[in-house]
């Protein structure tokens, strides 16, 4: 992970509590889509999550069925074998990964599925998405492990 993402994780760890309640007061703001889209697009167009990979090091998306089943068919793989053999039920009763970082992570930082990922990592960091007010406790937790999230978050704090 390079400097300037280094930074801006410790910035947003540092100020966990004002993050969170900033965005907990953000969910009636009007145009809250259009204020995190235009910030996504700004900071995608500088970032290269290849630098970083903290979301593949750190944290498992969730894995849907239809995921399982792509991606077991990509590792001629039965479902219920890669599930044995990669997942079990998290405390929600969704399928996440056995072992952080991510076994489908190489040493340069891509992903050896990226075609067959799941639909969260192909979402991910969820900034853009269609209703964030509904997504502020996600954007919150991102912010601790995507520094592209802490730096939208804190320009939004900074410009709003």
């Amino acid at each position: 992970m390079e400097e300037a993402e280094k930074s801006a994780l410790a910035r947003a760890i540092a100020r966990k509590k004002e993050n969170k309640k900033f965005l907990k007061g953000l969910s009636h703001q009007s145009q809250l889509d259009r204020i995190f889209h235009e910030r996504h697009h700004k900071e995608f167009e500088k970032m290269d999550c290849l630098t970083c990979a903290n979301c593949c090091r750190t944290t498992s998306p969730i894995f849907r069925d239809v995921d399982i089943d792509r991606i077991s068919k990509h590792m001629n793989l039965r479902p219920s074998d890669f599930i044995h053999k990669y997942l079990h039920l998290d405390e929600d009763q969704d399928w996440v990964l056995n072992t952080a970082p991510c076994p489908f992570l190489q040493t340069d930082n891509t992903c050896s599925i990226y075609e067959n990922r799941p639909r969260a990592c192909r979402d991910y960091p969820h900034t853009d998405r269609k209703n964030m007010s509904q997504i502020l406790d996600l954007t919150y937790r991102n912010t601790l492990v995507c520094p592209a999230v802490a730096r939208i978050v804190e320009d939004i704090r900074n410009n709003l």
